[in-house]
């Protein structure tokens, strides 16, 4: 496979895989934006990360607008205590909602973060959440799932060409090869995380 860098690439990759003329703009307006959005669902990597701080307004931390999913959570504050995350229908059952003091639970309404008790702390709140990449176009030629994952998206937007194709049989090996992609990004991704030789411990 050749190297797809850029959204023109991918296009013309798609096209040439899919072997139609005819697609031009489903596969700009669909089978592209359409895999996009199953890697936003399916996949959690290191490059996907982000961290920033977050003002607290009356007891809620709004989301950042490129909000996916939350890694950690907790206020600039020293020591740092754990949050503990709740379920909405728990966290408005626990009576410290109607409290104020050390936190000891968050949970996410839409794009807010809700805490109880109320923080007694004026600090802010320093999250590592996944990030949402920005749509491929035009404007925006490369984003995280290009720069890395560029086979799981070529496959997951052939795979979505799967309803103009009419029983090809391609479309199985693509959803295959698109399976094989993401089970070989999360063994890589767990990699980065897991140091590949044994750690000493030196007391001191």
């Amino acid at each position: 496979m050749a190297i797809i860098a850029t959204y023109s690439a991918l296009q013309t990759a798609v096209a040439n895989y899919l072997a139609r003329s005819d697609l031009t703009s489903q596969i700009q307006d669909i089978f592209i934006p359409f895999a996009e959005n199953r890697l936003r669902r399916e996949l959690r990597t290191n490059e996907m990360l982000e961290y920033t701080t977050l003002p607290l307004v009356s007891n809620v931390a709004t989301l950042p607008s490129d909000f996916l999913e939350m890694r950690e959570l907790h206020f600039a504050s020293n020591p740092v205590d754990d949050i503990v995350y709740q379920s909405p229908d728990l966290f408005f059952r626990n009576r410290l909602t109607q409290t104020s003091g050390q936190v000891w639970y968050f949970t996410i309404l839409g794009n807010e973060i809700h805490f109880a008790p109320t923080p007694n702390v004026s600090s802010d709140l320093q999250i590592l959440y996944y990030k949402k990449p920005a749509y491929l176009s035009d404007s925006n030629t490369s984003n995280v799932f290009l720069a890395n994952y560029p086979d799981a998206l070529l496959y997951a937007a052939l795979a979505e060409a799967e309803t103009y194709l009419m029983n090809d049989a391609r479309v199985a090996t693509w959803a295959s090869l698109y399976d094989r992609s993401v089970s070989n990004i999360y063994i890589s991704d767990r990699g980065k995380n897991t140091p590949n030789t044994s750690i000493a411990v030196v007391a001191r």
